[in-house]
């Protein structure tokens, strides 16, 4: 649907620059213009969904540490004990 409405801009600026042009050329002219416009605006766009996407995925991560917090906790105590138990078997040089 976004597309489809950007579609619909590009076509109506394409046809408000041919009423706009006296002459083939101008309307050439006119019409590279559109064209480039819409490539800045198709960038702009996929720009902004891009960073739709990452805050989303930011928003996720937070979410999954907040819910897994004590899990994250419980597995660090263990590798602590872990750790100890290794550093008391490790003979002293």
């Amino acid at each position: 649907m976004k597309a489809s409405i950007l579609l619909l801009l590009a076509c109506t600026a394409l046809l408000a620059a041919g009423a706009r042009a006296d002459t083939a050329e101008e309307t050439q002219l006119l019409v590279k213009r559109v064209q480039e416009y819409a490539q800045k605006a198709t960038a702009m766009v996929k720009s902004a969904f891009s960073s739709v996407q990452e805050s989303e995925a930011a928003q996720q991560a937070r979410r999954w540490l907040a819910d897994h917090a004590d899990l994250a906790e419980q597995r660090l105590a263990w590798l602590k004990e872990q750790l100890a138990k290794l550093w008391k078997k490790t003979p002293a040089s």
